[in-house]
C-alpha cells in the first residue's frame, strides 16, 4: 500500500545495530499521518524514518511514543491527537482501542470504503502487476452498507474470571487472550447482550466455573450465538471443557424466555487449543440448527457451518457473483471451496448443473440438506480438498471417459461438462487457491472464472498466474462485508482470451 514501502526509509535514519538513530524507545515525536497501512495503522514520517501507529488515522497530527524500532521503520504508540483529521470520528464503542475487532472504527465510514478500495487496487498493482484500464477494464465502486452496525449474525464470546473471581464475558484485547468485559458489541446482533446476561447470571447463581486457559481447569469456555436475520431464529451453544453442564435445565429455562431462541446446544472441547469448537455437539433443547435465507434460498446452519456473517451484504455479494457468472441455464459450473453450498445453490437457480467441493464433511452434509430443503436437484456436492478433487475428476475423465460418463450421469451432469465446465467459481480461504487447483482450472479451460476473495493480496497473486495462462481480468467488484475492520471481500470476473 502507498507509504508502506519499508525499504524506502532513509538509511541515515538507522544506526549500525538496526535501531532508529535518534529515536530510542520511549522517545516522543510529533507525526503527521499521511497514509494508512493494510492493517489500519497510521503511517507517518520523522526525518525520513517511517513509523506505524495503531489508532491513528490519515490526516491526524499526533504525539506518539516510539516503541519498537526496526532497521528501516518503527512502531509507535498514539499518545495524543494534537489536531484531528477531518476524517476522524468519535467511535461509539468505548472499547474500540483495546478490542482487536474494530481496527478503523475511528475513521469516517466513507473514508473506510476508500481505504478498502485503495487496499485492493494497490495489491492488484503491486502484487499482480496489473495496469488499471489496460489490464482491468472495469472496477466498480465498492458496495457499502447503509447502516454499518449490528450486522454480524455470529458471535463467539470467550468466558473467563476477573481478578476478583467474577465471571466475565467479552472479547479478547488485540493480540492477547485477555478478556475485555463487554457484552454489547456494536457489530453483533442486538439480542446478544441479553443472552450473555442470562448465561453469566446462570453461572453465578449455580457456581458454574469459567474455563481457566492457564491451567486447563474450569468448565465454560465460550458462548457461540448465531442469528437468522431473516427468520429471527437464534442458536445458543455453550462450549464446555467437559462432558456435561450441571443444572443445564436451569439454563434452558432462562434462555427459552428470550424471543427467537430456537436452539440450545452444548459443544464439548477439552483440548488445549485455540480452536473454539470441538467435534461433539449435543442438543439441550430445540433444533440442532437454525434456518436463514439469502434471496430465495433457505439454509440450515449448524454450529460448525461456515456461513457469511453479514447477511445484508452477502446477498449483494452473491448477486454480483451470479451476474459475473453470466448464466443462461445451459452452463455447467464448478463451485470450489463451497462450504454449506451458499453460492452453489444461488448459482443453481440459473445453471444447468452445479458441482460443489468442500473439505469439511459436515459442511457438505449441510449443503446436501440445503439442496433438499430448497428442492434443488441440479447440484451435487463432493467432500475433499479442491486441489485434490478437481484434478482427480479431470484425470479420471481423461483416462476413463466411459466410466466417468456413467458416474456423471448419476449426478444429472455429463462427463464433458465435468471435464470442461463453462464456469468455475472459487471462494478460497485467506491463503488463496492451491497451485495444483489453479493448474487444473487452466487445464479444464472454462470460459469464465469467478473469483470471490477475502484477501486481496492472495487474490492478486492468483490472478497473476491465471492471466499468464490465457485469461484476462474483465471486472472487479468490492463489497464491504466487515465495516469498521480492515477486511474487504472482492469478486473478480476472469475471461478466457480469444486468440
Amino acid at each position: 500500500m502507498k507509504g508502506k514501502k519499508k525499504n524506502g526509509a532513509k538509511r541515515q535514519a538507522t544506526d549500525g545495530n538496526g535501531q532508529g538513530a535518534g529515536f530510542p524507545k520511549g522517545a516522543e515525536l510529533e507525526l503527521f499521518i499521511e497514509d494508512m497501512g493494510t492493517e489500519g495503522e497510521g503511517i507517518g514520517k520523522k526525518d525520513g524514518f517511517i513509523f506505524f501507529v495503531k489508532d491513528a488515522v490519515v490526516g491526524d497530527h499526533i504525539l506518539a511514543k516510539a516503541m519498537k524500532m526496526k532497521k528501516n521503520y518503527g512502531y509507535a504508540r498514539l499518545v495524543e491527537v494534537l489536531e484531528p483529521s477531518p476524517y476522524r470520528v468519535c467511535p461509539p464503542c468505548t472499547f474500540h482501542r483495546q478490542c482487536g475487532g474494530c481496527q478503523i472504527q475511528a475513521l469516517d465510514y466513507r473514508q473506510q470504503l476508500k481505504f478498502k478500495e485503495d487496499k485492493v487496487i494497490n495489491n492488484l498493482k503491486r502484487i499482480g502487476g496489473f495496469l488499471l484500464l489496460e489490464d482491468i477494464p472495469v472496477i466498480h465502486p465498492i458496495i457499502g452498507m447503509d447502516d454499518p452496525y449490528f450486522y454480524r449474525n455470529k458471535a463467539q464470546v470467550p468466558i473467563g474470571m476477573d481478578k476478583d473471581g467474577k465471571v466475565v464475558a467479552g472479547f479478547y484485547a488485540a493480540h492477547t487472550h485477555v478478556i475485555i468485559p463487554n457484552r454489547k458489541c456494536l457489530l453483533g446482533a442486538e439480542g446478544n447482550e441479553r443472552i450473555l446476561d442470562s448465561v453469566v447470571s446462570f453461572m453465578e447463581e449455580y457456581k458454574v466455573p469459567a474455563y481457566r486457559e492457564e491451567d486447563g481447569t474450569g468448565l465454560v469456555r465460550h458462548v457461540l450465538i448465531r442469528t437468522g436475520f431473516s427468520t429471527g431464529e437464534i442458536m445458543v451453544c455453550l462450549v464446555i471443557n467437559g462432558g456435561s453442564l450441571p443444572y443445564a435445565e436451569k439454563l434452558v429455562e432462562k434462555l427459552r424466555m428470550i424471543k427467537g431462541v430456537a436452539s440450545i446446544l452444548l459443544n464439548r472441547n477439552e483440548r488445549n487449543t485455540n480452536t473454539i469448537l470441538g467435534e461433539e455437539t449435543a442438543t439441550l433443547w430445540g433444533q440442532p440448527f437454525i434456518t436463514d435465507t439469502i434471496g430465495n434460498i433457505k439454509y440450515q446452519i449448524s454450529p460448525l457451518s461456515f456461513y457469511q456473517v453479514n447477511p445484508v451484504q452477502t446477498k449483494k455479494l452473491y448477486e454480483a457473483a451470479l451476474e459475473f457468472a453470466g448464466l443462461t441455464g445451459k452452463e455447467t459450473v464448478w463451485d470450489l471451496y463451497c462450504g454449506i453450498g451458499t453460492i452453489s445453490l444461488f448459482l443453481a437457480q440459473k445453471a444447468k448443473q452445479v458441482y460443489g467441493v468442500e473439505v469439511v464433511a459436515s459442511a457438505i452434509a449441510d449443503a446436501r440438506r440445503n439442496a433438499e430443503l430448497n428442492r434443488i436437484e441440479n447440484v451435487e456436492f463432493f467432500v475433499g480438498k479442491a486441489e485434490e478433487v478437481l484434478p482427480e475428476f479431470y484425470v479420471k475423465g481423461k483416462m476413463e471417459p466411459s466410466a466417468n460418463a456413467k458416474e456423471a450421469g448419476g449426478y444429472g451432469g455429463s462427463a464433458d461438462g465435468m471435464l470442461h465446465p463453462d464456469v468455475i467459481v472459487v471462494d478460497p480461504p485467506r491463503k488463496g487457491c492451491d497451485p495444483k487447483c489453479l493448474e487444473t482450472i487452466v487445464k479444464m479451460q472454462p470460459e469464465r472464472v469467478v473469483y470471490v476473495s477475502c484477501d486481496s493480496a492472495t487474490l492478486a497473486r492468483d490472478l497473476k498466474y491465471l492471466c499468464g495462462e490465457g485469461y484476462g481480468v474483465q471486472k472487479v467488484q468490492m463489497v464491504d462485508m466487515f465495516p469498521h475492520t480492515v477486511h474487504v471481500e472482492t469478486i473478480v470476473l476472469i475471461q478466457k482470451k480469444t486468440s
